[in-house]
């Protein structure tokens, strides 16, 4: 059923629902657009009102080809909506779920497109904060790329930064979504640009590995190995797209590239990349949800372990249709993060090997254990008996 959004858009069709609000598909005087319609307790909360009509001028003065451009932003009312440009296509969670990995030739095409609208965006002085497969479109009409990759766009500019009011989330709370934040923003500081480009790497990750370097789990854990761990290598990528991967997602903000520089370096990657296919690697064994202070909502029941993707962060709820997670949650103390194992408990393994540490792991040692002590048994058995036999010979 079509409705009016202000007096100039009409919304006809939901696209997908989200934690935030639900994508229309709608009409406007320049023609078709997709319309962000924000919930309506967020459209009733005055303070985010006002920080909207702030943020205007910075979103609508984004525009690059790689960015999806906000074309208007309406109060009207009880209707909070973003007005933006209409991509025809789908989203990069859809592709991953489809193919779970991407040949690294279209999966380092995709995230150089996506660096680029982020340095339009930093050097325009907007951080984007929630960069995730859900939020890169690929536009199924554009000219094809390096590896066959379709263009891709950034989208939802701005939405953390206006849902993330102080009204909302105190100091000792954070925004976002756990399998993509930055080290910095688990403990706690404000996000700068590096947090985008922390998040953009763990994207390019899990294009090539069919999962993100430290999800997996309760969130809360996942929040620590952020700040704890060090990532693995995957086998099979060149030694410098791996440097440039690490380099990306090194724990301190000012070791990271700039978007520019992250854009060139790996399109000067590509010429390497051809004809590569996917990673053949296994995805490290689900770490067991463990009961932590980091969930806001209290204790839950442990989850299905999820084989790939983003972590919701309240385990246990059904997956919307855009798996929008702005959710809040406490930020932990060192205390808290200093515990757990540092740097194996998610390392990538070759098809067959077991994780150090898992459960297949423990068994399997077990079992040697359990055959070295018969065959010494064996052995000293034997030496008595053939003892017991000289004595008696002699």
């Amino acid at each position: 059923m079509a409705r009016n959004i202000g007096s100039r858009y009409t919304a006809h069709q939901i696209l997908g629902r989200g934690s935030a609000g639900t994508v229309w598909l709608g009409e406007g005087p320049e023609g078709p657009v997709a319309i962000k319609l924000l919930r309506e307790d967020l459209a009733s909360d005055q303070e985010l009102v006002g920080r909207f009509v702030q943020e205007r001028t910075a979103l609508l003065g984004l525009d690059h080809p790689r960015v999806v451009g906000v074309r208007d932003l309406v109060v009207d009312g009880n209707d909070l909506a973003l007005v933006m440009q209409l991509v025809r296509g789908t989203d990069l969670r859809t592709r991953l779920e489809r193919e779970r990995r991407l040949a690294p030739e279209a999966a380092v095409a995709i995230i150089a497109d996506v660096a680029d609208g982020l340095a339009a965006a930093h050097a325009a002085g907007v951080v984007h904060r929630d960069v995730k497969p859900e939020n890169i479109l690929l536009d199924m009409e554009g000219p094809l790329g390096p590896g066959g990759a379709h263009p891709a766009l950034l989208t939802d500019f701005g939405v953390a930064k206006l849902i993330d009011t102080p009204r909302r989330t105190k100091a000792t709370r954070i925004i976002g979504t756990p399998d993509y934040l930055a080290p910095e923003i688990v403990e706690g500081l404000p996000p700068r640009a590096a947090v985008d480009i922390y998040a953009l790497a763990t994207v390019l990750y899990e294009l090539l590995a069919g999962f993100t370097p430290f999800g997996g789990g309760h969130p809360g854990a996942v929040l620590r190995r952020h700040v704890t761990e060090t990532v693995v290598p995957l086998p099979g990528i060149p030694e410098e797209l791996w440097q440039l991967l690490v380099q990306c997602l090194a724990k301190a903000p000012a070791s990271r590239l700039r978007a520019s520089e992250l854009a060139a370096r790996l399109r000067e990657q590509l010429p390497t990349l051809a004809g590569i296919p996917p990673l053949d690697v296994d995805e490290p064994d689900a770490e067991p949800a463990e009961p932590t202070a980091y969930e806001e909502r209290g204790p839950v029941a442990p989850e299905e372990p999820r084989r790939r993707g983003a972590v919701p962060l309240v385990p246990g709820a059904a997956p919307d249709s855009n798996r929008d997670t702005h959710t809040s949650m406490r930020v932990p103390g060192p205390d808290e993060l200093a515990g757990g194992a540092r740097g194996t408990a998610r390392a990538p393994r070759s098809p067959g090997q077991r994780r150090p540490g898992s459960a297949r792991h423990k068994a399997e040692t077990v079992r040697k254990r359990r055959l070295t002590l018969g065959v010494v048994v064996a052995l000293v058995v034997v030496a008595v008996a053939a003892g017991g036999w000289l004595a008696l010979a002699s």
